[in-house]
């Protein structure tokens, strides 16, 4: 017979184990090839956007909101997503991500070279069915600094004019944040500008 305290922490072992298998094996982008509407960065990422989101912490909480005006172009191949965001302190922020093309080794896998203003080298961005993802380094202002943290962007197009965005922010492989934000594409009145939103 097992002492009671062992067995009353089996279940919880069992949850633990699970847990971690669960966190170890993240759906890589090849799970979405099939997935509808299919994500086309050229189609998507062309005339006006808005982005409307929340910052969190490593706790959860909404410490940041925000609205954004995007603006995407397309010459010879090469994508640009102009961005101007709006926080709720006021604070106004430009970013200008260019898209560039490249061969990708895996079937059914577009891939692509990312760069922006503040992002540290060149982000890996891979595109198949529904699914966008771009891993890359971004510089982010600390304390009169700045600092280096990991960003992990999820993108999933769930209709043809909206995309969900989950983004995981760690350092030295510690959460620090996460931002979550719906990206529309288009005029209308799914999308409010930054100056109806604010």
């Amino acid at each position: 017979m097992q002492p009671s305290h062992l067995i009353a922490s089996k279940p919880i072992l069992t949850l633990l184990c699970a847990l971690t298998l669960v966190a170890c094996s993240s759906a890589g982008i090849e799970h979405y090839q099939d997935k509808q509407p299919q994500m086309v960065p050229e189609e998507f990422f062309l005339g006006p956007l808005t982005a409307h989101g929340v910052l969190k912490d490593r706790t959860g909480t909404v410490t940041r909101r925000f609205n954004a005006d995007l603006q995407g172009s397309w010459d010879d191949g090469v994508g640009l997503l102009a961005e101007r965001f709006v926080f709720d302190d006021g604070e106004i922020q430009f970013r200008n991500w260019q898209l560039i093309p490249t061969t990708s080794d895996t079937p059914g896998v577009r891939t692509y070279i990312g760069r922006a203003e503040d992002v540290v080298g060149d982000a890996e961005v891979q595109v198949s069915g529904n699914a966008m993802f771009i891993r890359y380094v971004l510089e982010v202002p600390y304390k009169g600094d700045t600092i280096e943290v990991n960003v992990d962007d999820r993108m999933y197009l769930v209709s043809d004019r909206v995309l969900i965005n989950e983004s995981r922010l760690t350092k030295f492989g510690i959460p620090v944040g996460e931002i979550v934000l719906t990206i529309i594409r288009g005029p209308g009145p799914l999308g409010a500008s930054v100056s109806e939103a604010k």
